[in-house]
């Protein structure tokens, strides 16, 4: 999965340092999750700071493609709307706000 997290704040006209500051956590933490592999809630805070979806953080590839079994429901994934139907429901099980 590529994200395009770095992408996003250039958009925006922001820094590393500025979304930290937004996010009131350290920037090199940041850094880190950006560069690495970082949580779904560690991306939705990036995602509210930022004022996007957790959707337009990552680079949908032609290539997407999974099987998901969640709460008893199997999602094929092979589109970014079938992402974001998982996504939503996955919010309304776990009762987090709507943030698409």
């Amino acid at each position: 999965m590529k994200l395009r997290i770095k992408e996003i704040i250039k958009e925006k006209n922001m820094t590393i340092n500025s979304l930290a500051e937004k996010m009131g956590i350290n920037r090199v933490n940041l850094s880190n999750s950006i560069n690495g592999n970082p949580t779904f809630d560690t991306l939705q805070k990036i995602a509210t700071a930022l004022d996007v979806t957790v959707s337009s953080l990552i680079e949908v590839e032609s290539e997407l493609y999974g099987i998901v079994q969640f709460k008893g429901k199997t999602y094929k994934i092979d589109n970014e709307q079938a992402l974001m139907t998982l996504y939503k429901d996955y919010q309304e099980v776990k009762n987090i706000p709507h943030l698409v």
